[in-house]
């Protein structure tokens, strides 16, 4: 890491802003934004977000400002002492958001200067003599200040070198500091398994359900790898798993799994829920007359009811715009239960709401099915055999309910 990407990187948190950095500094935006991705990397901590195009300063941003005080200090006290400092205002700030310097060529300054010789620090360094030669030497020439006398016992620290000995040390150890924390998250992350699953209907569902007991067992058989909850779309969840940011992903559609190992969770059919106090009794007569509300299809329930609605719907008001799309099951079910609205579930997870809402078959069955996939990690596929079994005993009378989609009796008895 440059100590100029730090000290943009440092104004980028503190101003919210890109652009204005980019302004400010005389760069181009990609250059600020190539800086603070750099931190994040080094960190191992997002401390911004796009949000409606605009750049968004996360919580942890505050901590690692405070980290970087120290080395903005010292950066203010290098420009003064290369003869860069600004005017009444204070640092140079075109030049310290240009400073070439690498941390890791200052840390083989000071260690130069504890061995008092270049090739017993380039011995422990592990590199060639001639290469550590040539990187202080360049920071002599950057600095413009001699810092070591060359003598036959070795590299004396100058005056000039005992002042840039300072400021250095000052820097790695706030890095340092800051590093500490990262190499920590690195750490907890690698013993982390990270699971994902498909939004919960509420505190009641059966997906709910199998992720606290999924945790009360694996904690109970104390495992190694502590396990980390996210909940979000199916489409969402795919990436995830793509991308690493997962182990383990609970999802309502089988599409996009191609590429990931993943075993069938259970099987259902799709079902529509409606107001308790409605009184239609045909998905056609429900649409007519209420408002809907599904999830997008970026969701697999929101994809199959979409198919549903083009392909099978008799009613055409299914396929029009007036359709509410929200990707919250508890935003959804709420709407059902208190506002009217229609939606449709799968019936393994509208089982659990039956108080709730009224559940109607659909003139058709339609199937679904819900998945596990996991990537190469042991503990993901631990984990994933856990999460079979949990769910089996749970929806083991629903599931009972619902692998008989031709008995109409059955299906009564479970509306």
């Amino acid at each position: 890491m440059h100590l100029g990407a730090l000290f943009i990187a440092s104004h980028v948190l503190t101003s919210g802003s890109v652009r204005e950095t980019a302004r400010r500094f005389q760069l181009s935006p990609s250059t600020v934004s190539t800086a603070i991705h750099n931190l994040e990397t080094e960190l191992a901590m997002k401390l911004t977000e796009r949000a409606s195009g605009e750049l968004a300063t996360l919580i942890a941003s505050g901590r690692v400002l405070e980290g970087l005080e120290p080395i903005m200090a010292a950066i203010a006290e290098l420009g003064q002492w290369a003869g860069h400092d600004g005017s009444a205002a204070g640092i140079n700030e075109a030049w310290a958001s240009r400073i070439p310097v690498k941390i890791v060529t200052m840390e083989r300054f000071l260690e130069v200067a504890d061995q008092g010789s270049i090739n017993r620090a380039a011995r422990r360094l592990r590199l060639g003599q001639p290469q550590l030669s040539l990187q202080l030497a360049n920071l002599e020439k950057f600095l413009g200040h001699r810092l070591f006398e060359r003598q036959a016992q070795g590299s004396v620290l100058t005056e000039e070198g005992r002042r840039a000995y300072q400021i250095f040390m000052a820097i790695s150890q706030a890095w340092n500091d800051l590093k500490s924390s990262a190499d920590e998250r690195y750490r907890r992350t690698a013993r982390s398994l990270r699971i994902g699953s498909i939004i919960p209907t509420g505190s009641e569902s059966w997906v709910a359900r199998c992720l606290g007991t999924l945790v009360s067992e694996w904690n109970a058989r104390r495992n190694n790898n502590a396990i980390s909850l996210v909940s979000m779309t199916a489409d969402d969840l795919r990436e995830a798993l793509k991308s690493g940011r997962i182990d383990v992903a609970i999802l309502d559609s089988v599409f996009g799994l191609e590429n990931f190992r993943h075993r069938e969770l259970l099987q259902t059919d799709m079902v529509v829920i409606a107001p308790p106090d409605s009184t239609e009794t045909s998905v056609a007569d429900l649409v007519a007359g209420h408002p809907i509300c599904m999830p997008s299809p970026r969701t697999g329930l929101g994809h199959a009811a979409m198919a549903f609605s083009y392909e099978r719907a008799p009613n055409w008001r299914l396929r029009g715009q007036d359709i509410t799309a929200a990707d919250s099951l508890p935003v959804i079910v709420d709407l059902v239960a208190n506002h009217g609205y229609v939606s449709f579930l799968g019936r393994v997870s509208a089982m659990p709401i039956a108080d709730k809402v009224r559940i109607v078959d659909l003139d058709e069955h339609l199937p679904m099915s819900y998945h596990v996939a996991f990537n190469h990690r042991k503990a993901a596929a631990d984990a994933c055999t856990v999460i079979i079994e949990v769910a089996a005993r749970i929806t083991s009378e629903t599931v009972a309910r619902t692998i008989r989609p031709t008995d109409a009796g059955a299906r009564e008895t479970a509306a």
